[in-house]
């Protein structure tokens, strides 16, 4: 899980903010360029028994976010150097850390773009505390329930088994390809959340991947024949027009 690999230490952020991580404790990076909301989040989520760390503009988050993989990331977007939603995009394209988007832009486009950059959440400002701190526990518990080793979807049909890196469908074992089984624990890490096809590449092929996005097209169809998925109505991997894929079946109990 996120964050483990810092517990016991002490890390200092941009800016001078010091946290000790206890054993155990889920972390929670805090971006947000108001002192008054860093306070209040940071408040609120210490008497959870979270440890906070808080960075102040883009740059820093994503630092930080780098250095302390964090179990959580609450995002303003309106910093001071990048924009919130490119802070967004450039943690996505690397890490599967939950985030909250915290911000005053609280229009119907706003939430559903913001969503479509990978948040896990939208809380538009002002905003209660109390709220916020439930979102936070809710995101982590989706989050934590999608980390098994051995995965199965739609009552068994679909079992994913990531330490052996095996497949089966209906009990039938799919044989898949590095990419394609990247590509699949990607879309089943988080089912029925929307996957474009920047973050789908960046995630099979790697970061510095220079190929065009749209060659996940080719995984995709190359994936849904070996799971025996109907392209024009598929069980398991569904097209989002103009955004990208889904798993869109239920993770089972």
């Amino acid at each position: 899980m996120p964050g483990t690999g810092i517990t016991g230490l002490r890390w200092l952020l941009p800016g001078g903010v010091a946290r000790e991580v206890a054993m155990g404790k889920a972390s929670v990076l805090v971006v947000d360029d108001e002192h008054k909301i860093q306070d209040v989040v940071r408040t609120y989520l210490e008497h959870d028994g979270y440890a906070v760390f808080i960075a102040g503009s883009g740059q820093e988050a994503l630092e930080a976010a780098a250095r302390l993989r964090p179990d959580l990331v609450i995002l303003d977007l309106m910093l001071p150097d990048l924009a919130g939603e490119e802070v967004a995009r450039s943690l996505r394209a690397i890490s599967e850390v939950p985030i909250i988007m915290l911000t005053a832009k609280a229009s119907e486009d706003d939430r559903v773009a913001g969503l479509r950059l990978g948040a896990d959440d939208y809380l538009a400002k002002p905003f209660s505390p109390r709220e916020l701190a439930a979102r936070v526990e809710a995101v982590l518990r989706r989050a934590r329930g999608t980390e098994a080793e051995v995965a199965s979807f739609d009552r068994g049909a679909l079992r994913i088994d990531r330490a052996s890196r095996e497949v089966s469908v209906e009990g039938r074992p799919v044989s898949l390809t590095r990419s394609e089984f990247d590509l699949l624990v990607t879309l089943a890490g988080r089912p029925g959340r929307v996957w474009s096809r920047y973050e789908l590449v960046t995630r099979v092929q790697g970061y510095d991947y220079d190929g065009y996005e749209r060659t996940i097209n080719a995984h995709v169809k190359n994936l849904r024949h070996k799971l025996g998925d109907d392209p024009h109505r598929p069980r398991f991997v569904a097209t989002v027009v103009g955004v990208g894929y889904k798993l869109d079946v239920a993770p089972d109990a």
